[in-house]
């Protein structure tokens, strides 16, 4: 059996091109970017710090901060603390930011209006 999905939006593609060159789809793609490559750099920055680190201060990496927990091993978990963190403030970023004005430009071209 052949099940379709039915959805509002429009069968014609030429839709999704005219919305792709509106200005709202351009501000909207503005906010993306303005989150996605700043915090890109940062988080590529503080990889390459933990990984120049790791290889050219090799005492101050083995340094033991408790026991056998040493700066490499918290700078290691800190990575992982960062990715989710970013990932967290993306969801939030993403929620008040971008999914209103994305909603908005589906409801308009399930409705057949044009940007």
């Amino acid at each position: 059996m052949n099940a379709q999905v039915t959805t509002g939006a429009p069968a014609d593609p030429t839709a999704y091109v005219a919305v792709q060159g509106s200005a709202e789809f351009g501000a909207l793609r503005r906010k993306l970017r303005g989150f996605i490559f700043p915090m890109t750099a940062v988080f590529f920055a503080w990889y390459a710090l933990y990984v120049v680190l790791s290889a050219y201060a090799r005492g101050f990496m083995s340094a033991r901060i408790i026991g056998h927990i040493n700066v490499a091993l918290i700078f290691g978990i800190l990575q992982f603390v960062s990715t989710f963190l970013i990932a967290w403030l993306y969801a939030r970023f993403a929620s008040r930011r971008l999914d209103p004005d994305a909603d908005a430009i589906r409801e308009r071209m399930e409705r057949g209006e044009q940007a």
